[in-house]
């Protein structure tokens, strides 16, 4: 697998973190996300616009208990995206990438 398979939108630690969640489950709360990421609502937002720009997660949004709820899921395009990037990662870290570093 090639460098090239690195996805610069998912290359941010938080943005990886935050598809992670979203991958392993089929949406998770604004709160949550911010939580995980231990990042502020104005970073979270961020990272999460710039997911839905891409068009790699989409925004839910909902009125529960007479407050504004957001939750976020990915993309069918997003999960393939995610899984590439992981894959790419995973050829680095065995040393199996075919370009060398030199």
């Amino acid at each position: 697998m090639a460098l090239s398979s690195i996805d610069p939108v998912l290359t941010p630690p938080a943005r990886l973190q935050i598809a992670a969640v979203l991958a392993n489950a089929q949406d998770a709360d604004f709160a949550r996300l911010k939580a995980i990421i231990g990042a502020s609502d104005s970073v979270t937002s961020k990272h999460l616009s710039a997911l839905t720009d891409a068009g790699y997660a989409v925004l839910h949004k909902a009125s529960i208990d007479g407050r504004q709820r957001t939750s976020a899921s990915l993309t069918r395009a997003g999960r393939k995206a995610f899984d590439r990037h992981v894959a790419a990662l995973r050829a680095i870290v065995d040393g199996s990438t075919t370009q060398a570093a030199e």
